[in-house]
């Protein structure tokens, strides 16, 4: 099923202040994030996240990136009250946009969250960003490939 586009006013014509004001949300690029790199994908999962996104603004935020085209949503095969958000292509496109603030908070924030994560991947984003993002673009799209083979979408 295919969402109508959704009506959006725009500040002006710049590619950056587009992508800012639809992505510039300070909850959009988490749940992307959280999709990408924690593999959240119930409604569920995103409430029980650290981030703590209240419900009614994940479920605005979600009709929204499903309206612009970043997730789908469907049922789960077992369970027709639950359903499961994936990236699509322009979602998954974003990868480098969330390795890059990764980076830049890495490199610039410690100082003011010193209690930044120092382990798990972080030492190869350090070492080579550009593994970094296609080791987690690998394995999201074999989660996809492993979900289409259970004939879920």
């Amino acid at each position: 099923m295919r969402m109508k586009k959704m009506e959006t006013k725009f500040r002006c014509n710049c590619p950056f202040t587009t992508a800012l004001d639809i992505l510039g949300d300070k909850w959009m690029l988490v749940i992307v994030k959280q999709m990408l790199m924690e593999n959240k994908q119930t409604f569920k999962d995103f409430t029980e996240s650290d981030e703590g996104i209240a419900t009614n603004i994940l479920t605005t935020k979600l009709k929204q990136l499903e309206a612009f085209g970043i997730i789908t949503k469907t049922k789960l095969p077992n369970n027709n009250k639950s359903n499961i958000y994936l990236l699509t292509e322009k979602g998954l496109a974003m990868t480098p946009i969330i390795v890059e603030l990764g980076v830049w908070s890495d490199n610039h924030l410690r100082d003011f969250n010193p209690n930044i994560v120092n382990e798990g991947g972080i030492e190869l984003l350090r070492r080579d960003k550009a593994e970094f993002t296609r080791v987690v673009e690998q394995q999201y799209r074999e989660k996809l490939a492993t979900i289409a083979t259970t004939g879920l979408f």
